[in-house]
């Protein structure tokens, strides 16, 4: 295979959701004989170490974060602003396209091809320019690309916005959404303000590219990755965390994975009978509210289900109810982590049964891998769109809550947590199943790894130089 001699230029955007599983695409294609440069700005550049570290002959491209006159000084990377900082790092990044033209038309030796997440669209345009292929990198579902790729090129987007529900006949199953389920990135947008066009622009071009890579793998996705292949060349290599840097996830690009936690929270798992453990936790981006937090605390406590919960360090953890803590751990029934949580260690252990969850992707997946059923409470972006696959496609997950600043009843909470935690519930039994599946994917001849090396070939074939087009 000819893939030694080729050069790939891997560009993630900069928010840990969209990083980590690119970066564990990015070691197996190394691993598989690939050259890869990496772009990224100098604050993200931690976040490599892992990857680095295996993988020595990867090289890296830094280059200044562009400024933006909607993000402080220094932010670099979504975790610093939250999910509102997407539109204009976005944006920012968006001013790379002529430094970036400039590296490639100096370099000896240029990347034949680029891979890049779906935030960034633009990237095919430069792609054009040098007459190379463009391949692109859904941190996200097939579910939620074919949602996005039906949404986008439609002319009459402001009628389709005032409709209360949508509907999608066109997709496997005719799945209809309410207004305020639909993904955020196409909610921000507004055809009358010209900042947020480039929105447009950036998604029309995913569909546009040369093909597309997911975090996602047939038996999750099949009916939806066979959508999309009418149109493109299509590749689910997932689950990327059963095949990335490490197996357990471990320093998987996190500064704080030392923190201490994973030991005294492991010896506390090994005391706990077999999915009796409820794990709480809502990504890196969102905080709760106090009215939030009082609720959800309040529902444990009513609950008679052991839990972790996760709470991130700044104001949620001011929100607790005094005397809350010391009641739940006094009596050995409750964990409390404040900041970084092992979630890979604590969701592949046995004693874990269920996961109370904003239903983000990197969180569903390691859900999956872990075969514990969801509790789905989605706020924004794709979260709705992958609640509603797990509860009523896979038939993984249930509902406890849904929106941003919806707050939760605490009796309902309890009743809920109590009820999907009993047993062996069909729901735990099908995420078991679901576990099972993932792992034959990313196995020697399983639905991933196929399309895994199917990537690497068609990649290797790629061989001629980038020749720039005036």
């Amino acid at each position: 295979m000819s893939s030694s001699q080729s050069h790939i230029l891997v560009f993630p955007y900069p928010a840990q959701g969209h990083m980590l599983p690119l970066l564990d695409l990015t070691h197996q294609l190394s691993l598989r004989g690939l050259t890869i440069t990496i772009l990224l700005t100098p604050k993200n550049l931690p976040t490599l170490s892992p990857l680095l570290s295996s993988n020595p002959s990867i090289q890296t491209l830094l280059l200044p974060f562009p400024p933006h006159p909607q993000l402080p000084h220094g932010v670099e990377n979504v975790r610093d602003v939250g999910n509102a900082g997407n539109l204009p790092i976005m944006a920012a990044l968006t001013n790379l396209y002529d430094p970036l033209l400039h590296w490639f038309t100096s370099h000896p030796s240029p990347p034949i091809a680029i891979i890049s997440d779906f935030f960034l669209g633009w990237t095919l345009r430069l792609a054009n320019q040098l007459n190379i292929p463009r391949i692109v990198f859904f941190s996200s579902g097939a579910f939620l690309a074919s949602v996005l790729y039906n949404l986008w090129p439609a002319t009459n987007a402001q009628a389709l916005r005032s409709l209360p529900t949508l509907d999608f006949p066109d997709l496997p199953g005719s799945p209809t959404f309410k207004q305020d389920h639909l993904p955020s990135v196409w909610r921000f947008y507004n055809e009358s303000n010209p900042e947020t066009h480039f929105i447009k622009d950036g998604m029309l071009a995913n569909t546009a590219s040369w093909g597309c890579v997911f975090n996602s793998f047939h038996e999750l996705e099949g009916h939806y990755l066979d959508y999309l292949r009418k149109n493109s060349r299509v590749y689910g290599v997932g689950p990327l965390s059963l095949v990335g840097i490490t197996s357990n996830g471990v320093g998987r690009g996190n500064p704080d994975s030392h923190s201490g936690n994973d030991d005294h929270v492991k010896t506390w798992l090994d005391g706990c009978p077999e999915g009796s453990v409820l794990y709480v936790c809502f990504g890196s981006q969102k905080l709760l509210n106090k009215q939030q937090v009082e609720g959800l605390a309040s529902g444990l406590e009513k609950s008679k289900t052991r839990f972790i919960w996760v709470v991130k360090t700044g104001a949620e953890v001011g929100f607790i109810p005094d005397g809350f803590e010391e009641r739940v751990t006094g009596t050995g029934r409750g964990v409390i982590l404040k900041g970084w949580a092992p979630q890979s260690m604590i969701l592949s252990h046995k004693a874990v049964g269920g996961f109370l969850s904003h239903c983000g992707w990197n969180s569903v997946l390691e859900a999956i891998v872990g075969g514990v059923m969801i509790l789905g409470w989605p706020m924004e972006a794709d979260q709705f769109v992958n609640a509603k696959l797990l509860v009523e496609d896979m038939g993984v997950a249930v509902w406890v809550c849904e929106g941003t600043n919806s707050v939760p009843d605490p009796d309902h909470l309890a009743r809920v947590f109590d009820e999907s935690m009993l047993g062996d519930s069909a729901t735990k039994v099908r995420a078991k199943e679901l576990r099972d599946k993932a792992f034959e994917a990313v196995s020697g001849c399983g639905s991933s790894s196929t399309d895994l090396d199917a990537l690497v070939k068609d990649l290797g074939q790629l061989s001629s130089a980038p020749t720039v087009r005036e």
